[in-house]
């Protein structure tokens, strides 16, 4: 049976079905499912909050009428006290309008500093190890356009360089996971609509209105620029052009590794021919980042100041030695090497 004539023969819940026929829901839907575009199954990761709730009704839609399997979790950090019960009654709108899910708790001691990274970090582990019991690789996320502009406010703030100020993509990859987003080109408010619209309800998390929370204060800055005159559509673009200069030194980055670089047998270890390193700043500052993930295995990109102070040293040292990111970088005359930390 064709893809055609299997969805065809596929019925969407009562329930769900009602709502694409609001006009505004319907043309929302179109725009995610062009987004999203794959026909594997998929993880979909559930807060509660508006969007995330947006998402879990569009996703439901498209799985039925893709006919894939999709798996609705929902974490709980446990960070506040209300949050068990928040997750419960999340699982319980969603039921209601006949998406089944599970929920997944971070047990044990939690941070003091950097909270949210790292409940982010172990947001995404508990998401990666439930999807291995399913061998689904695709997990989508809530993401919209207003996080693209936050990320990046936040991202210049850090003094970020181009990847990492336009870094939340429509999709990215995590140790063999693809992350995608969906919803980064529509508007926040639309997503709300959705929310009301579909599950009369959606729980506003008591940390946004915190502004100890940085995400939040660069909310509030965004606003304060719009009414100075910052106009989004001219900052979309501006964003999309960034992203075709970042292809651009990406399209080198992956040349560099390709023509300057060999590995040793058990491919454990890297050695950087001279010409790695005469290759445009950005260029070897980048194709040093992506080694150390290959030997380290590690996903997250090591530290920018200290990367640019080994980038110094090896060009201006015969003999160097520094671990970053799980790796031993080291330098001996002309051989640069880059090797696994046992």
């Amino acid at each position: 049976m064709s893809p055609k004539n299997l969805n065809a023969a596929i019925k969407i819940p009562n329930i769900l079905k009602k709502n694409l026929k609001n006009q505004k829901i319907s043309k929302i839907y179109k725009r995610f499912e062009r987004n999203l575009d794959i026909y594997e199954n998929f993880v979909v990761a559930v807060s509660g909050g508006p969007d995330s709730l947006a998402l879990a009704f569009l996703a439901k839609i498209y799985s039925i009428k893709k006919n894939l399997v999709s798996k609705f979790i929902i974490v709980d950090h446990k960070l506040r006290s209300g949050s068990t019960n928040e997750a419960k009654a999340t699982q319980k709108v969603l039921k209601k309008n006949s998406i089944n899910s599970k929920i997944l708790s971070w047990h044990g001691k939690k941070p003091n500093k950097k909270v949210q990274s790292e409940a982010r970090k172990k947001r995404y582990q508990l998401l990666f190890a439930e999807s291995d019991k399913f061998k689904i690789h695709n997990i989508l996320l809530g993401h919209h356009r207003d996080d693209l502009y936050e990320n990046f406010f936040i991202r210049l703030l850090r003094g970020s360089g181009l990847k990492g100020l336009i870094s939340l993509d429509k999709k990215s990859e995590i140790n063999g996971k693809i992350l995608l987003r969906p919803l980064i080109d529509q508007k926040k408010e639309d997503l709300a609509f959705v929310a009301k619209y579909v599950f009369n309800s959606y729980i506003d998390d008591p940390s946004n209105k915190n502004e100890e929370f940085q995400r939040i204060g660069i909310r509030e800055l965004i606003k304060k620029l719009q009414k100075k005159g910052l106009d989004k559509k001219k900052f979309h673009n501006t964003i999309n052009n960034l992203k075709y200069s970042d292809s651009v030194v990406s399209f080198y980055v992956k040349m560099n590794l390709k023509e300057n670089t060999f590995f040793s047998e058990k491919k454990e270890k890297i050695y950087l021919r001279k010409e790695y390193f005469e290759q445009p700043y950005e260029v070897v500052f980048r194709s040093l980042i992506e080694s150390i993930k290959i030997v380290g295995k590690k996903h997250y990109p090591v530290r920018g100041k200290k990367l640019s102070k080994i980038i110094s040293n090896l060009e201006n040292s015969r003999l160097f030695k520094q671990t970053i990111g799980g790796c031993i970088i080291e330098r001996v005359n002309q051989t640069v090497m880059v090797s696994k930390e046992h």
